[in-house]
């Protein structure tokens, strides 16, 4: 999965000059999942499989590496929500597509539970401004994330 993580953001610049700082991107995004997941008040299984899942299927990362990010998101977003940190990371180090695609991650989180909370919208709206991706984009990035899911257009079973 790291592996898959490292050549999500090695296709953005040269490996040995930003190899410190493709680790903190990877702590961005899964620390921008975590962010999702739990806005709802709870973090329950469903998001945290959720996580899981989204980390493995984009990143193709072992388990103990999936679980030693989560571990390392959690200590640098608990008990704060430094958004703009984590999405400038992203944003810098990223293309336009590649941010669709984590704009998708994040919807894939929201709606873990099959139900989209209105605090878990209101973060995928200024995470995608934060991300500069389109309001059309995110738009389409939850589309796919709801067809896939097999919910329906509102958000539920």
């Amino acid at each position: 999965m790291l592996t898959r993580i490292r050549a999500f953001f090695d296709r953005v610049g040269g490996e040995d000059a930003a190899k410190a700082a493709h680790e903190d991107r990877h702590v961005a995004a899964a620390a921008l999942l975590l962010e999702a997941a739990s806005l709802d008040g709870v973090l329950g299984e469903e998001e945290e499989a959720a996580i899981r899942k989204v980390l493995d299927d984009r990143f193709d990362f072992s388990q103990d590496d999936i679980e030693s990010l989560i571990a390392e998101a959690r200590g640098h977003s608990d008990g704060s929500v430094q958004l703009l940190g984590f999405t400038a990371k992203i944003k810098d180090a990223c293309s336009y597509e590649e941010r669709v695609e984590m704009i998708e991650m994040l919807w894939e989180v929201a709606y873990a539970d099959g139900v989209l909370h209105d605090y878990e919208a209101n973060l995928l709206r200024r995470v995608g401004g934060l991300l500069y991706v389109s309001d059309r984009d995110r738009g389409d990035a939850r589309k796919r994330v709801v067809a896939r899911l097999g919910l329906t257009e509102g958000g539920e079973d």
